[in-house]
């Protein structure tokens, strides 16, 4: 099978990926105008209270999604207010204005959807193995070495078409668990997970290498998704986004959680 064939399933596989990397996949269902967040004062926000990097109900540490949804509001002239989904509310009908990390392109969404300018370039990242022989591009991996990938994963796809032994996880800590301890080569992860776990765990011995930069489908631009919105708000969001790009807010949010900011 052609791979450029099946482009449009593997993006819908990504906006899941990316969309349940930070929250579970939820469908809100009446955000508001410009006129009508005005009115109210405040400006709402989908978010999963235990998924650091991205989001958490700590004071301390609440990710990166929350600052900048905060960041967001402030330009907005009114409050944030957070709307926690978690696991088990997976199917509920939840009413928030943004969502974070969307990707941005709208032909994936099923539903209409607003999608403000993009303002990170995420991506599949190579973590690799304390001592692991160091490679630039995935197609220098040499033959034999394995791979840690969850399963059913756009990675996955990638690294099969290529030859590359692969050990598939449903969940990205047994991958990142297994990597620390030396039993794979590398892992294909999330850039965003494997650089906050590096920034937690500074004598881990992991490293993170962009290896899969050629692979269109495993690097994307997110953006702000507002569901059910109008343009005065997409406008007044991509305002606030320019400035915050502009003057480096946004790059040092990122930093604050070992995150490389990467100018879409």
């Amino acid at each position: 099978m052609n791979f450029s064939s099946c482009s449009n399933g593997l993006r819908t596989m990504l906006v899941i990926f990316s969309l349940c990397a930070g929250l579970p996949f939820a469908h809100p269902s009446a955000a508001r105008t410009l006129a009508e967040v005005k009115a109210l004062g405040t400006i709402s926000m989908c978010a999963n209270p235990d998924a650091l990097p991205f989001a958490s109900d700590r004071a301390d540490s609440p990710g990166f999604q929350i600052e900048l949804g905060r960041e967001i509001a402030k330009a907005l002239d009114v409050s944030l207010t957070t709307e926690w989904i978690l696991p088990r509310r997976r199917a509920a009908i939840v009413n928030c204005d943004m969502l974070f990390d969307s990707v941005n392109d709208p032909k994936v969404y099923e539903e209409p959807m607003l999608l403000s300018r993009p303002y990170h370039k995420s991506s599949i990242a190579l973590g690799l193995s304390p001592g692991a022989h160091l490679v630039r591009d995935y197609r220098e991996i040499e033959p034999g070495r394995k791979v840690g990938v969850l399963i059913n994963s756009l990675a996955s796809v990638v690294l099969g078409k290529r030859g590359v032994s692969t050990s598939p996880y449903v969940f990205e800590a047994d991958l990142v668990a297994d990597l620390v301890k030396g039993d794979l080569y590398g892992g294909a992860l999330s850039s965003n997970t494997i650089s906050y776990y590096i920034f937690r765990h500074p004598n881990s011995g992991l490293r993170l290498v962009h290896a899969f930069e050629s692979e269109p489908d495993l690097t994307w631009e997110v953006s702000v998704g507002l569901r059910h919105s109008d343009a005065a708000l997409l406008d007044a969001v991509n305002m606030s986004l320019s400035t915050l790009l502009a003057d480096g807010t946004i790059t040092r949010i990122y930093a604050r959680y070992g995150i490389e900011h990467r100018m879409p």
